[in-house]
Protein backbone atom coordinates (compact mmCIF):
# COMPACT_ATOMS: atom_id res chain seq x y z
CA UNK A 1 0.00 0.00 0.00
CA UNK A 2 2.96 2.62 0.34
CA UNK A 3 4.51 1.47 -2.83
CA UNK A 4 0.91 3.09 -4.20
CA UNK A 5 0.54 5.32 -2.53
CA UNK A 6 4.46 6.71 -3.17
CA UNK A 7 3.47 6.20 -6.74
CA UNK A 8 0.24 8.17 -7.06
CA UNK A 9 1.90 10.80 -5.35
CA UNK A 10 4.87 10.92 -7.66
CA UNK A 11 2.12 11.08 -10.43
CA UNK A 12 0.04 14.14 -9.14
CA UNK A 13 3.52 15.53 -8.84
CA UNK A 14 5.26 15.04 -11.98
CA UNK A 15 1.15 16.35 -13.57
CA UNK A 16 1.62 19.00 -11.79
CA UNK A 17 5.08 19.97 -12.64
CA UNK A 18 4.27 19.35 -16.49
CA UNK A 19 0.77 21.66 -16.48
CA UNK A 20 2.99 24.49 -14.98
CA UNK A 21 5.78 24.68 -17.66
CA UNK A 22 3.16 24.75 -19.94
CA UNK A 23 1.65 27.80 -19.25
CA UNK A 24 5.62 29.68 -19.39
CA UNK A 25 5.87 30.70 -23.01
CA UNK A 26 8.86 31.32 -24.71
CA UNK A 27 9.30 34.80 -26.19
CA UNK A 28 12.56 34.81 -28.25
CA UNK A 29 15.11 37.87 -27.41
CA UNK A 30 17.64 39.51 -29.37
CA UNK A 31 20.82 39.39 -27.41
CA UNK A 32 22.41 42.23 -26.32
CA UNK A 33 25.81 43.27 -27.94
CA UNK A 34 28.98 42.51 -26.11
CA UNK A 35 30.38 45.83 -27.84
CA UNK A 36 29.30 48.82 -28.39
CA UNK A 37 30.06 51.69 -31.00
CA UNK A 38 31.82 54.48 -29.34
CA UNK A 39 30.95 57.22 -32.24
CA UNK A 40 32.71 59.00 -34.38
CA UNK A 41 36.67 58.30 -34.26
CA UNK A 42 38.35 61.89 -34.71
CA UNK A 43 41.91 59.53 -34.90
CA UNK A 44 43.79 59.41 -37.99
CA UNK A 45 44.28 61.16 -41.23
CA UNK A 46 41.26 63.61 -42.63
CA UNK A 47 41.05 65.69 -46.22
CA UNK A 48 38.50 68.38 -47.04
CA UNK A 49 37.31 71.66 -48.19
CA UNK A 50 36.58 75.19 -47.10
CA UNK A 51 35.23 78.28 -48.07
CA UNK A 52 35.40 81.58 -46.15
CA UNK A 53 36.91 85.31 -45.97
CA UNK A 54 39.85 87.08 -44.66
CA UNK A 55 39.47 90.59 -44.12
CA UNK A 56 41.66 92.80 -42.09
CA UNK A 57 42.83 96.66 -41.78
CA UNK A 58 44.70 97.06 -44.91
CA UNK A 59 42.44 95.00 -47.53
CA UNK A 60 38.61 94.90 -47.94
CA UNK A 61 36.96 91.50 -47.31
CA UNK A 62 38.35 88.75 -49.28
CA UNK A 63 36.86 85.46 -49.95
CA UNK A 64 38.72 82.46 -50.40
CA UNK A 65 38.51 78.62 -51.40
CA UNK A 66 41.25 75.90 -50.05
CA UNK A 67 41.82 73.08 -48.97
CA UNK A 68 43.49 70.75 -45.99
CA UNK A 69 44.72 67.47 -45.05
CA UNK A 70 45.84 67.08 -41.54
CA UNK A 71 45.83 64.26 -39.06
CA UNK A 72 44.91 63.73 -35.18
CA UNK A 73 45.82 61.91 -32.49
CA UNK A 74 44.23 61.10 -29.00
CA UNK A 75 46.25 61.33 -26.66
CA UNK A 76 44.17 61.15 -23.73
CA UNK A 77 40.15 60.54 -23.52
CA UNK A 78 39.09 63.46 -23.83
CA UNK A 79 42.43 65.38 -25.18
CA UNK A 80 43.48 65.77 -29.56
CA UNK A 81 46.77 66.85 -30.58
CA UNK A 82 46.75 67.62 -34.16
CA UNK A 83 48.56 68.59 -37.14
CA UNK A 84 47.32 70.30 -40.45
CA UNK A 85 48.61 71.76 -44.03
CA UNK A 86 45.87 74.37 -45.47
CA UNK A 87 46.32 75.99 -49.21
CA UNK A 88 44.35 78.92 -49.52
CA UNK A 89 43.40 80.88 -53.02
CA UNK A 90 41.73 84.80 -52.60
CA UNK A 91 40.23 85.99 -55.02
CA UNK A 92 40.80 89.48 -56.59
CA UNK A 93 39.06 92.65 -55.12
CA UNK A 94 39.26 96.21 -55.54
CA UNK A 95 42.10 96.64 -53.43
CA UNK A 96 44.17 93.47 -53.88
CA UNK A 97 45.25 91.06 -56.48
CA UNK A 98 44.57 87.65 -56.44
CA UNK A 99 46.58 85.31 -53.70
CA UNK A 100 47.57 82.19 -52.35
CA UNK A 101 48.03 81.01 -48.95
CA UNK A 102 49.82 78.15 -47.29
CA UNK A 103 49.38 77.87 -43.28
CA UNK A 104 51.22 74.67 -41.18
CA UNK A 105 48.75 74.29 -37.93
CA UNK A 106 49.19 72.51 -35.07
CA UNK A 107 45.57 71.70 -33.10
CA UNK A 108 44.94 71.24 -29.59
CA UNK A 109 41.49 69.67 -28.60
CA UNK A 110 39.12 68.27 -26.57
CA UNK A 111 36.24 66.06 -27.57
CA UNK A 112 33.39 67.73 -26.08
CA UNK A 113 30.72 64.89 -26.94
CA UNK A 114 31.19 62.17 -29.47
CA UNK A 115 30.33 64.40 -32.27
CA UNK A 116 32.03 67.77 -30.96
CA UNK A 117 35.58 68.75 -31.22
CA UNK A 118 36.52 72.51 -29.77
CA UNK A 119 39.92 73.40 -30.29
CA UNK A 120 42.91 75.58 -30.78
CA UNK A 121 45.21 76.46 -33.47
CA UNK A 122 48.68 77.67 -33.83
CA UNK A 123 50.65 78.20 -37.01
CA UNK A 124 53.02 79.65 -39.66
CA UNK A 125 53.03 79.92 -43.57
CA UNK A 126 53.09 82.60 -46.50
CA UNK A 127 51.00 84.56 -47.91
CA UNK A 128 52.14 85.60 -51.61
CA UNK A 129 50.41 87.53 -54.63
CA UNK A 130 51.91 88.96 -57.75
CA UNK A 131 53.48 91.70 -55.99
CA UNK A 132 54.59 90.78 -52.68
CA UNK A 133 55.49 87.66 -50.46
CA UNK A 134 54.42 88.03 -46.72
CA UNK A 135 55.26 85.30 -43.90
CA UNK A 136 52.73 85.12 -42.01
CA UNK A 137 51.55 83.65 -38.22
CA UNK A 138 48.15 82.56 -37.45
CA UNK A 139 45.79 81.75 -33.87
CA UNK A 140 42.69 80.93 -33.76
CA UNK A 141 40.46 78.42 -32.86
CA UNK A 142 37.26 76.26 -34.05
CA UNK A 143 34.60 73.72 -33.68
CA UNK A 144 33.94 70.51 -35.23
CA UNK A 145 30.50 67.91 -35.76
CA UNK A 146 30.50 64.62 -36.73
CA UNK A 147 27.75 64.52 -39.45
CA UNK A 148 27.98 60.76 -40.60
CA UNK A 149 30.44 57.91 -39.62
CA UNK A 150 33.34 59.88 -41.83
CA UNK A 151 32.11 63.15 -42.69
CA UNK A 152 33.06 66.05 -40.30
CA UNK A 153 31.85 70.13 -40.83
CA UNK A 154 33.75 72.32 -39.08
CA UNK A 155 33.79 76.37 -38.56
CA UNK A 156 37.16 78.03 -38.04
CA UNK A 157 38.67 81.71 -37.16
CA UNK A 158 42.31 82.55 -37.12
CA UNK A 159 43.87 86.16 -36.49
CA UNK A 160 46.27 86.60 -38.70
CA UNK A 161 49.69 88.58 -38.50
CA UNK A 162 52.93 89.25 -40.26
CA UNK A 163 56.13 88.58 -38.87
CA UNK A 164 57.59 92.05 -39.93
CA UNK A 165 57.41 95.03 -37.37
CA UNK A 166 54.26 95.47 -37.40
CA UNK A 167 52.07 97.76 -34.94
CA UNK A 168 49.52 95.32 -34.66
CA UNK A 169 49.64 91.42 -33.31
CA UNK A 170 46.78 90.96 -35.61
CA UNK A 171 46.88 92.42 -39.03
CA UNK A 172 44.17 90.66 -40.19
CA UNK A 173 41.38 87.88 -40.03
CA UNK A 174 40.62 84.68 -41.88
CA UNK A 175 37.02 83.02 -40.99
CA UNK A 176 36.14 79.34 -42.76
CA UNK A 177 33.61 76.75 -43.16
CA UNK A 178 34.47 73.24 -44.25
CA UNK A 179 33.94 69.88 -44.94
CA UNK A 180 36.10 67.17 -44.44
CA UNK A 181 36.45 63.48 -44.90
CA UNK A 182 38.16 61.25 -42.08
CA UNK A 183 40.12 57.77 -42.91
Amino acid sequence: MFVRSLSLGVAAAALLVGGAQAADLIIPTTPQPIYESAGFSWDGLYAGVNLGGQFGDDVDAQFLLGGAVGVNFMVADPILLGAEIQGNYLFENDDFDDAGQFLALARLGAVVTDSVLVYAAAGAGVQFNDDDDASIYALGGGVEFAATDAVSVRAEILGLGTFDDGDDFFEGAQATVGVFYHF
